[in-house]
């Protein structure tokens, strides 16, 4: 079989997969030092068990108000069956929760304050190429006419024309 004809079973079967994965799993929400567990049965009369404190309940969901952040061994059960959850949340009372576009909307203001000075400082910088510095010298910035000093040792001086007999005796010696 071709690809594309594949894909649509292969996304079919993923879904199947996900839901099936999701049944046992339990939710656990927190907000501020509220906990809230939701168990994964669908049915009414569960019981919570909290560290030893049995509680039986017509909800799912089961509620920890001003949770402590300390470990917990939680579990819920229906009959026979039985769901169990170590719960390590870390709760804070004083934090703040924020969504995703609120957090998103922070990046992408700090990515265009960070463009924009970029670009400031870019054509701010780009007209100072050109200029003289103006503590600098007065010398007019043309290409140099003066010649180098002179070598101080004759020995070293370049080869000249018609003066080859000076450096007649510096050939490859024999050894």
């Amino acid at each position: 079989m071709r690809l594309e004809q594949c894909l649509p079973l292969l996304g079919l079967l993923l879904c199947a997969v996900g839901t099936t994965a999701q049944q046992g799993e339990f939710l656990v929400e927190i907000s501020g030092t509220t906990v809230t567990i939701t168990c994964p049965f669908e049915a009414e009369d569960i019981r919570w068990d909290l560290s030893g404190k049995t509680q039986v309940t017509k909800e799912r969901k089961f509620i920890i108000k001003n949770h402590d952040s300390t470990p917990a061994n939680l579990s819920c059960s229906l009959g026979d069956k039985k769901h169990q959850l170590y719960l390590n949340a870390k709760v804070c009372a004083t934090c703040e929760e924020l969504d995703a576009l609120t957090v998103a909307g922070i990046i992408t203001a700090d990515l265009l304050i960070t463009l924009g000075l970029l670009i400031l400082v870019y054509y701010f910088s780009k007209g100072r190429k050109g200029r003289a510095s103006a503590a600098g010298d007065s010398r007019p910035r043309g290409q140099k006419m003066q010649r180098p000093p002179p070598v101080p040792n004759p020995d070293y001086e370049p080869i000249r024309k018609g003066q080859r007999e000076v450096y007649a005796g510096l050939g490859p010696r024999g050894i």
